[in-house]
């Protein structure tokens, strides 16, 4: 009896050695860094930007992956699932992290259980643009609009429950204007029909809106942050142009599955803290319009616990749900 345990309780000990080893030598074959929108959005240009200088760093290659859909939450549930070995990492947003649990019943993940924190990655302000078109050239001009024609207004998002949708929400509730919700599959397309003027308003991205917006294709009338963007430093905030405390700040964070080995997840948040606190990154970021903001796990999960609170009370006011 005493050989058999010993037996077992060796078996036991090379296992785990193994183990170990296993993750030491992490990572041996390319990884997989997730996207929640189609390609040309501010998620999709932070994660190529923050990938490149993953693969320098590690020795393999990290491939951008798009899973637009469900405002972001198809694949925060691909990583909340995917094989748990620290292979798949995700770059998620505000609205899978915070609001899809008040918008669905049936979500098929629990951020908070089935996600793990890696590290906050940026943090930024959205701008809202009009099209041309729109009989109006300031906020003021645009809600006055709004007022005149309840209803018929409406505003583009790059999925339900993200942070353009929980902007335009937060603005109807405090200017008490009635728009129509447009959803689209990423800031890409969503971008594209704004351009095209077949929507009039879109709490866009500074990064993909400003060339369009110094090329006069696009009208800025407002940024969403507590103070002016640094890339459009002459744009009021909504705030000051008579909202005070509007503040719908949007935010990019690394997650990967809660059942990846805590060694792994510190493998992850020292290297993407190291990755975004690199001076490359931080200027092709800032060029975009992202602030990089890297932290701490624990700093992550109460910034996404503070965010669930702030958002659920929008999400029930406004009577959002997934359509």
């Amino acid at each position: 009896m005493r050989t058999l345990s010993r037996l077992l309780l060796a078996a036991v000990a090379f296992a785990l050695a193994g183990q170990a080893a296993a993750q030491a030598n992490f990572p041996t074959r390319p990884v997989t860094l997730t996207v929640g929108f189609a390609p040309g959005g501010g998620t999709d240009t932070a994660a190529r930007i923050v990938g490149k200088k993953l693969t320098e760093n590690i020795g393999q290659a990290v491939i951008v992956e798009n899973k637009a859909g469900a405002g972001g939450n198809i694949a925060a549930q691909h990583a909340a699932t995917a094989q748990p070995d620290g292979y798949v990492i995700h770059l998620s947003s505000v609205g899978p992290l915070t609001v899809a649990p008040h918008m669905s019943k049936g979500l098929p993940y629990d951020p908070k259980k089935d996600l793990a924190p890696l590290t906050l990655g940026m943090r930024f302000s959205n701008v809202f643009v009009i099209h041309p078109t729109v009989p109006a050239k300031t906020l003021a001009e645009f809600v006055a609009l709004a007022k005149a024609k309840p209803g018929t207004i409406n505003y583009a998002s790059s999925g339900v429950g993200g942070a353009a949708h929980l902007a335009g929400e937060l603005f109807k509730q405090m200017a008490g204007i009635d728009m129509v919700h447009v959803p689209y599959k990423g800031g890409g397309p969503a971008m594209a029909d704004m351009l095209g003027g077949r929507v009039n308003m879109y709490p866009a991205v500074p990064s993909t809106s400003k060339p369009h917006i110094d090329g006069g294709k696009i009208i800025a009338i407002g940024t969403t942050g507590d103070k002016r963007t640094a890339i459009m430093p002459d744009v009021p905030t909504v705030a000051e142009q008579g909202y005070p405390g509007f503040e719908a700040t949007n935010w990019y964070a690394f997650v990967t599955s809660s059942k990846v080995p805590k060694e792994i997840q510190q493998f992850w948040t020292r290297e993407l803290v190291k990755a975004l606190k690199d001076p490359e990154v931080i200027a092709a970021l800032e060029k975009q319009g992202l602030e990089p903001e890297p932290g701490t796990p624990e700093e992550l999960a109460k910034l996404i616990d503070t965010e669930t609170a702030k958002w659920g009370k929008v999400v029930r006011e406004a009577k959002m749900t997934v359509n």
